[in-house]
């Protein structure tokens, strides 16, 4: 069979029936692009202004709960041990907390590990609505880290764009927090 060959003629009177066509897809999906810019616009959190970026400090209280959870299936011989966590806050950071957490205690006197996330439900700043904090804990001899932070983009309702570190003090056994943050004004 040989190649067949179009003429221009027979060509244009097909482009042409099909170029409306071709015309009202190309407008649908600069429309579509168009709407799914916006619907991704109104669901980002508000940018933060130079003068919106202040940071603030919360502090206050709390009362912690925490219970031994069994492991995930299939992982019990990693002996990694599982709780969670119930936290009541009291201060300026006023609500609670639900969390889950791993740890790891080593052979070596002083030497642990743990990692933690727990959805916080509270008012901030006469604000209400949740966020996400993430903990990463080491013991190294002794030697204490922590680092908790607001996961970014978890916050929700009028918490939209919270941002911050939480710090955690133990005296006499009685649990204090510092929260430093930022959230964008309204």
């Amino acid at each position: 069979m040989g190649a067949e060959t179009l003429s221009p003629s027979r060509e244009l009177p097909a482009m042409t029936h099909h170029r409306p066509r071709r015309a009202l897809c190309s407008f649908a999906l600069v429309v579509a692009g168009l709407l799914a810019q916006a619907a991704i616009a109104a669901e980002a959190p508000p940018t933060l202004s130079p003068a919106a970026t202040m940071t603030q400090t919360a502090k206050g209280t709390f009362e912690v709960q925490l219970n031994n959870a069994p492991a995930a299936e299939g992982t019990e011989a990693a002996k990694i041990g599982r709780m969670s966590i119930r936290k009541q806050l009291h201060g300026d950071l006023e609500g609670t907390s639900l969390g889950e957490m791993l740890a790891v205690r080593s052979s070596v006197a002083g030497s642990a590990g743990y990692v933690a996330m727990e959805r916080v439900e509270a008012t901030l700043a006469g604000r209400t609505g949740s966020f996400v904090l993430m903990h990463l804990g080491e013991m190294n001899r002794g030697q204490q880290r922590l680092t908790v932070q607001v996961i970014p983009d978890s916050a929700t309702g009028e918490l939209v764009g919270l941002s911050g570190t939480f710090s955690i003090d133990i005296k006499d056994g009685k649990h204090f927090y510092e929260f430093r943050y930022q959230l964008p004004t309204h």
